[in-house]
């Protein structure tokens, strides 16, 4: 197969990059080596009797001791280049035997393309695929070469023994795609090798791969006023050495993918563009099948152990609702590529692993850390989840002094749980000229716990915000969500305002809605969402100090020998490397707590039932169908105070606020 035009200019861009890279290196070298070449100079001089006399002398001893120290700092810095851990992917290796066909395909590819077969392949939790050379000795020993591999095509012969860079691929692309898609995908990524395998834009890739790894090195954490000083001499010669590489790079980089695109489009090019719309479809149903789905399952720690299953059941959910996505779901009849596996199962449990170790932080075992199955989901993790959320909103309650009081017309006798003392709790009354949102809910001296006084009509009014409806599967608490730490010596959540430090009429008192974090709620919203997040605070640290001094046992898949991330390339201590949303605010706790207390009711009182939306993650079934419309219900309590639009939908499906709940 010969390179088109195309083609060979964008490898020849790319060796011409290389070669400015390994220039700035020979430059370096060529700098580090000046103070030794002069002070050779004059040593000549001296010894020879051309360069005489006692200002001579002193120079000699000046530059050679200068020489000295450069060549020992040249010399440490190329070291901690040399040696340093460049970053690597966390993978899982599928091993030749555990995916022949899939093996097959790739060389099969790379035969059609005259290219170098990838050395390995792996999979990441990704929507992505790419070439990663793991050549360094701390990434362990290279795959033994299958072949002699034949020259790289426009360059020189690859060397023997030379390993080929991994080939990565997105576990999401192997379960949604189909044999053909994957193939045709992959062609430009597998192109890829050749130019790859080229001496210099190796030796240009590793050595930009170990500056950066230096530069890395650098930046730890060092007590040591010494190792503070060197590192940070390190880092600034390697920043600059990458200032000066980083245009090059840049360029080099980009006459590879040149390339390699050239190449590959003599493979299934017609296919490939139909493949990169499920591209993006695919990353679509990961993301929401990771946000909404997975991380509540992860929270409660459980993991679930068929992700890549689960975002075939997702992408064919929004094939269902999505007019435009039409005709994605007819692709299903044909052969998935995950039947190159020869254990799917196994490899989506290893990979779904990885990714709650990589988004999540969880351990890779553990007492509190466990798979669950889809089928088991909506019990234990739907249900768990609305319950532990429920019982520690009133758990919160009961430090805030809130009476356990019900409405009128329940019996004395009701000392349980109830979805009414939330609610009488966060009402806002509206009888009174000034009466105000923001204002009304604020106790004053004198005051029951659990009631709620009139405010004067002094009292500024409070702006609700104008954010649309908030679907409630969306209220699971975020990873590491502490906006609010609690504080040795502080007063005890929810502790607004001291008794007798009533404002006079017309000012604005000191509350926790004050804070960005809590805005857009009432002030007894605010107060509870500010004791709400002191409380995660609480239990997530007494869980992270639970995890640290607990050993985890082995899990029957690690003691099998099962897949799992390689262990060469994984890092336990700065974990997560990627969480997936922000710590939430305030008032998106608070929202959270009180739409689980609702569901809680539901199902106790009108025998509603968790459920699973693969697009949405949890929800409510009501006869079977999701329940509609509590969103914005909810959110007209936490903003307003006003409850009437949460009453009108829960009587609409018959719930029971007065009645007790159960709770974990």
């Amino acid at each position: 197969m010969t390179g088109t035009g195309g083609e060979e200019m964008g490898a020849q861009a790319a060796r011409s990059r290389a070669l400015a890279v390994l220039r700035v290196r020979s430059r370096a070298l060529a700098v580090a080596l000046l103070p030794a070449a002069v002070a050779v100079v004059l040593l000549v001089g001296g010894a020879t009797g051309r360069l005489p006399g006692t200002g001579w002398d002193a120079a000699r001893w000046a530059v050679s001791v200068l020489a000295v120290l450069v060549l020992l700092a040249a010399a440490a810095v190329a070291l901690v280049v040399a040696r340093a851990r460049p970053a690597a992917t966390p993978t899982v290796t599928i091993a030749e035997e555990s995916a022949p066909d899939l093996y097959r395909m790739v060389r099969d590819l790379a035969d059609r393309l005259d290219v170098p077969a990838p050395s390995a392949i792996a999979l990441t939790p990704d929507c992505d695929s790419w070439l990663e050379d793991r050549t360094h000795p701390a990434h362990g020993p290279p795959p033994a070469p299958r072949r002699t591999d034949p020259a790289v095509p426009g360059g020189h012969a690859r060397p023997r023994g030379a390993a080929a860079p991994v080939l990565v691929i997105g576990s999401p692309f192997l379960w949604w795609m189909r044999v053909g898609e994957l193939r045709a995908v992959l062609a430009p990524v597998v192109a890829g090798t050749g130019p790859s395998a080229h001496p210099d834009i190796a030796a240009a890739r590793r050595f930009i791969r170990g500056l950066d790894a230096a530069v890395a090195v650098a930046s730890a954490d060092r007590r040591n006023p010494l190792s503070r000083a060197a590192c940070a001499g390190l880092a600034r010669v390697c920043r600059l050495l990458l200032r000066g590489c980083r245009v090059h790079a840049a360029q080099m980089e980009r006459g590879v993918a040149s390339a390699a695109a050239e190449r590959a489009q003599a493979v299934d090019y017609g296919l490939r563009i139909a493949a990169q719309e499920q591209v993006g479809l695919a990353y679509a149903g990961w993301d929401r099948l990771l946000t909404r789905v997975a991380l509540p399952a992860w929270r409660m720690g459980r993991w679930p152990s068929r992700l890549d299953v689960g975002v075939v059941a997702a992408l064919t959910e929004l094939s269902r609702r999505d007019r435009l996505a039409e005709g994605f779901a007819s692709r299903l009849g044909e052969r998935p590529a995950c039947d190159l596996l020869e254990e799917p199962g196994a490899m989506d449990e290893a990979v779904s692993l990885l990714t709650a170790r990589l988004f999540h932080g969880g351990p890779e075992t553990g007492p509190d850390w466990s798979p669950v199955d889809w089928a088991e989901y909506p019990e234990e993790v739907v249900d768990r989840t609305w319950r532990t959320d429920a019982a520690r909103l009133h758990r919160v309650l009961d430090t805030l002094g809130v009476r356990r009081a019900a409405e009128e017309d329940t019996a004395p006798s009701t000392e349980g749980p109830t979805l009414a003392r939330v609610l009488d709790h966060l009402t806002v009354p509206t009888d009174g000229p000034g009466a105000a949102p923001g204002m009304a809910s604020a106790d004053g001296p004198g005051t029951l716990p659990g009631t709620t006084p009139a405010v004067g009509p002094g009292a500024p009014p409070h702006t609700a915000p104008t954010d649309g409806p908030i679907d409630p599967s969306r209220t699971a608490p975020a990873p590491q969500a502490t906006p609010h730490p609690p504080t040795d010596g502080a007063p005890a959540p929810g502790d607004t305002t001291a008794p007798g430090d009533t404002p006079a009429p017309g000012e604005t008192p000191a509350h926790p809605e004050d804070d960005d974090d809590l805005g857009g709620t009432t002030t007894r919203g605010a107060a509870l969402a500010a004791g709400l997040s002191a409380q995660l605070a609480r239990e997530e640290a007494a869980a992270q100090r639970a995890g640290a001094g607990t050993a985890a046992p082995a899990t029957p898949a690690a003691t099998a020998g099962a897949a799992g991330p390689d262990a060469a390339l994984w890092d336990d201590g700065a974990l997560p490397l990627l969480p997936l949303q922000p710590p939430r605010s305030g008032r998106e706790i608070l929202t959270a707590h009180i739409t689980a207390m609702v569901c809680c009711a539901a199902m106790d009182t009108a025998g509603a039932t968790p459920g699973l939306d693969w697009l949405d993650g949890p929800s409510l079934l009501v006869d079977g169908a999701r329940a509609a419309d509590l969103a914005p219900s909810v959110l007209s309590l936490v903003e307003t105070g006003d409850p009437g639009p949460l009453r009108h939908w829960m009587t609409e499906l018959g719930i029971r606020p007065e009645k007790p709940v159960r709770l974990v």
